[in-house]
């Protein structure tokens, strides 16, 4: 749907270039593929530019950069019933078990992270028409390199939770990811 052809000077076409002369399958050809960086309007489209269904390197695409895509495992009742979705908004939670001075156990649940995107659940990494929820067992996170490295200890540590953040806590443009503990 954001396709469209156009004419360009014949001297200028490049045989890299996505064009009719590519048959007349071409644009069904690029449906469900992902730009591996942002495309202009008017701007000529070649292959290197996409990445199709099926070739590695989708997630890799649409990670922003000096971001990291980490996952950790979800069960229903720790992913809010299999409704958090690719793109969804999440805070992060641990819960652990603590042995006090006096050698009695206690749980304590602690936020670890705030607004953090949803890359995928699983193997899927776009919500799907007519899908209620996402299934899997994993739930695949956008942090920065040190909150991947603080997700990771806390996996050690205890149980990982996730909780859905409501859409109208979403700021355009907002701030990615932001931290609610320090492990350390």
């Amino acid at each position: 749907g954001h396709f469209r052809w156009q004419t360009w000077p014949k001297d200028a076409v490049s045989p890299n270039f996505i064009s009719r002369a590519n048959g007349a399958g071409a644009v069904r050809n690029l449906t469900g593929s992902v730009a591996r960086a942002p495309i202009m309007a008017g701007e000529p489209i070649t292959n290197n530019k996409l990445i199709k269904p099926g070739q590695g390197g989708v997630l890799a695409a649409i990670l922003p950069a000096g971001m990291r895509a980490i996952s950790t495992k979800i069960k229903e009742e720790t992913a809010v019933g299999k409704m958090i979705l690719p793109n969804d908004h999440v805070d992060v939670l641990l819960t652990r078990r603590l042995r006090s001075k006096g050698g009695a156990e206690e749980h304590i649940s602690e936020t670890l992270f705030r607004n953090v995107r949803v890359l995928a659940i699983g193997q899927q990494i776009e919500a799907r028409e007519g899908k209620k929820g996402a299934e899997g067992t994993t739930a695949t996170l956008e942090l920065s390199s040190r909150q991947a490295e603080v997700l990771a200890l806390a996996n050690s540590m205890g149980e990982i939770l996730l909780s859905l953040r409501s859409i109208a806590d979403l700021v355009a443009g907002g701030a990615g990811p932001s931290d609610a503990l320090d492990l350390s």
